[in-house]
């Protein structure tokens, strides 16, 4: 990569090209079950801009910037009252809109508060998850149509981590089929070992997958190919919406996987890892498991959402025997794809990289999202403004070998519509 590529890439402040393009997206900033209606502010960090949320005694929800716009103290210490946040401070007090509505420290002659706007970002909670988008108002584009955002809230359960690692480290190994079947070997292995689970055996048995990538305009489609049978093979189709949405099929008729990456900022970012069922609620036993940190859904520390497997203890978990070798004291699929991604520093310099075959997807996603931010930085509207490019599904199918056109083989599986849904292997 050259180095102005991965400048580019890297950044995500409010004055960057790419911290540009991101604001223009909707992006997940926090559970909706971190707030409680006329309960404490919560602070967060989004695209390296410090903000606090709020719900409002009515229970809808308020993103303002952090420091008032009277002289810089936290609002995170603000009193959340009467639908609006009030600076402990000095007493100006915020609407949802960033509307000054009451500035007790002013005589009511000089209506100075009808002079200040503080920064203020719209809001949509749905399934799980406050939805803000940090971009111009006049611009706003509607939720996208993501299978998770689609479904009914019982359908659907939602975590999130922090990850110390720049966003796209984490994102990349979403779209990186070929290291499936070597960092998660053992795992897969476990599985294998019940011949009923057919996908594991043949990702076990073929570690060079055959690649194909198939643009779409919010994203693409990635497809990995390996052999199943004699006369068949296994095809896994994963996607990749922009600007930072990935999901993946799971084997059976379990909830399928997606992920959504938001930087925090250029070193650390948040990751909302979204199980969903298109066909029918969760039950109790799933989101139980769910809950506890199994599988996609890591561990992790319920206040700081800092996962419970970390580098501080070689991402193993505390009181665990240490193992003759680092990698072998990681058991957990999350901890394994944290471990690498973070193993990379926080911000990895992509110039000192050497791309192979196998990293075609990655290559390509790099390559959209560099010129969907050079295009905006030229007037050209971002791609992927329509709901309705990403109503998408994962799907993993057998098909016949002489099978090419794999797209119009699985079409009509990938649409995101209950009545299309069908088992994976």
């Amino acid at each position: 990569m050259k180095l102005d590529d991965h400048r580019l890439l890297a950044e995500t402040g409010a004055e960057s090209a790419m911290g540009k393009l991101l604001r223009r997206y909707w992006t997940a900033a926090l559970l909706s079950r971190e707030l409680q209606a006329g309960g404490a502010p919560v602070r967060l960090r989004l695209m390296a801009e410090d903000l606090v949320a709020f719900r409002a005694a009515d229970g809808k929800v308020g993103l303002l910037a952090e420091h008032c716009s009277h002289r810089g103290a936290s609002l995170f210490f603000g009193k959340n009252e009467d639908c609006g946040l009030r600076c402990w401070y000095h007493g100006w007090k915020y609407d949802r809109d960033g509307n000054c509505i009451d500035m007790p420290n002013e005589p009511l002659q000089t209506q100075f508060k009808d002079k200040v706007k503080h920064p203020a970002y719209p809001c949509i909670e749905k399934n799980g998850v406050v939805w803000a988008y940090l971009g111009p108002r006049y611009k706003q584009p509607a939720l996208p149509g993501l299978e998770w955002l689609t479904v009914p809230e019982s359908h659907v359960y939602v975590s999130k981590r922090r990850q110390r690692c720049h966003w796209t480290q984490g994102m990349e190994g979403d779209l990186d089929s070929a290291h499936l079947s070597i960092l998660h070997n053992d795992l897969l292995r476990q599985r294998a070992a019940d011949p009923r689970n057919r996908s594991a055996v043949w990702a076990m048995r073929e570690l060079q997958p055959k690649l194909e990538v198939q643009a779409m305009p919010a994203g693409m489609l990635l497809a990995a190919k390996r052999s199943a049978e004699a006369e068949t093979c296994y095809w896994r189709v994963n996607q990749w919406f922009l600007p930072g949405y990935t999901n993946w099929p799971i084997p059976g008729d379990n909830p399928q996987a997606g992920h959504a990456w938001v930087p925090i900022d250029n070193e650390n970012c948040w990751v909302f890892t979204f199980s969903w069922h298109p066909g029918r609620p969760l039950t109790e036993t799933e989101r139980r498991q769910m809950e506890a940190g199994t599988d996609i859904h890591a561990q992790v520390d319920p206040v700081t959402f800092e996962p419970l497997q970390n580098a501080g203890n070689d991402y193993a978990g505390d009181g665990t025997p240490k193992p003759r070798q680092p990698w072998m004291g990681i058991k957990k699929l999350q901890a394994q794809d944290i471990a690498i991604t973070e193993s990379m520093g926080p911000l990895y310099d992509r110039t000192q990289e050497n791309l192979s075959a196998s990293d075609l997807v990655i290559a390509q996603a790099r390559h959209r999202l560099i010129a969907a931010a050079r295009d905006l930085a030229d007037g050209k509207d971002p791609p992927g403004r329509d709901p309705g490019d990403y109503g998408y599904r994962p799907v993993a199918m057998e098909l016949p070998r002489d099978v090419e056109a794999w797209r119009d083989a699985v079409a009509e599986r990938m649409m995101a519509k209950p009545e299309t849904f069908r088992v994976s292997i």
